[in-house]
């Protein structure tokens, strides 16, 4: 919340001063403020979700909740960065008046403003994309003034009011990087890609390598959220194990491998005799 309250807060001078020296840079800079302070809102909220307890079709909570409110902040970036961006070009082509002086001030402020807000991001555990969300709007923000406060200084010193909207620009490119990397990993999740960080092959050889495990198939893994990936196999062992009660043992055991080395603490395993092949569809 005090977060929230200093942008805000902020947000409202920098409009002001935008229109009063007719700096595109500040508006963008206000613009993505304000996407700043609906990505901490939504954030927020996500969080709450997500500490909602699982019940009735709702098997896995409210925990997507995060990866949702992640891809929104993606989008808004995304969407941000369009329309300033058309803007800096009109205003690259033909320059109006730009107040240097006014533009540093509001700028330096800025820079100190947003680096508390990051700061205050920064605490909460960034492994949520949701909370990493946030964090890339307020982290574009802060290098977005720090152009800004270039921009105004070229102004003041040589008059060239080109710079405010190479200065917008700047700020275009960072979001859209930062749109990027939110949206890229966002897909991912709702995809239901595997993790990035974890090699499919290496998982199947790990269990294939326990003894009385003859074949691993139909192998998935996927992200629920972004601090619960989980995984799930049918896993072909010995006649034996279901005869002399090894089974549960043998389960044990794989599932320890995929916790110990893969960090897969949820598996979903099925253990079939190697005469249960021929009676279903492997798929993978």
């Amino acid at each position: 919340m005090a977060a929230l309250t200093l942008l805000a807060a902020f947000m409202i001078t920098e409009v002001v001063t935008a229109v009063v020296s007719g700096s595109l840079a500040l508006l963008s800079d206000a613009g993505h403020m304000l996407s700043d302070i609906g990505a901490i809102a939504i954030a927020l909220w996500a969080a709450r979700l997500t500490q909602r307890r699982p019940q009735g079709s709702w098997t896995w909570g409210w925990k997507r909740a995060e990866i949702l409110s992640a891809a929104v902040n993606g989008v808004t970036l995304l969407v941000v960065a369009i329309v300033v961006g058309v803007e800096a070009i009109q205003r690259l082509l033909t320059p109006p008046a730009v107040g240097g002086e006014l533009i540093m001030v509001i700028a330096a402020i800025g820079v100190v403003v947003n680096i508390a807000v990051a700061w205050l991001v920064a605490r909460a555990s960034r492994r949520s994309l949701n909370v990493e969300g946030a964090y890339q709007h307020i982290l574009t923000d802060l290098f977005g003034f720090i152009g800004t406060l270039v921009a105004g200084l070229v102004i003041v010193l040589t008059g060239w009011a080109r710079a405010d909207a190479i200065a917008s620009l700047i700020i275009c490119a960072l979001m859209l990087r930062a749109a990027y990397s939110l949206l890229s990993q966002t897909g991912r999740i709702l995809m239901e890609v595997a993790p990035a960080s974890l090699d499919l092959n290496e998982v199947r050889q790990h269990v294939m390598g326990l003894d009385h495990v003859q074949s691993v198939h139909d192998l998935h893994a996927w992200t629920v959220s972004s601090d619960l990936p989980a995984v799930s196999a049918h896993i072909v062992v010995e006649d034996t194990c279901f005869s002399d009660g090894h089974a549960p043992i043998l389960l044990a055991q794989i599932q320890q491998c995929l916790s110990g080395h893969f960090d897969l603490e949820h598996s979903t395993l099925q253990l079939e005799p190697p005469r249960h092949a021929g009676t279903e569809n492997q798929t993978v």
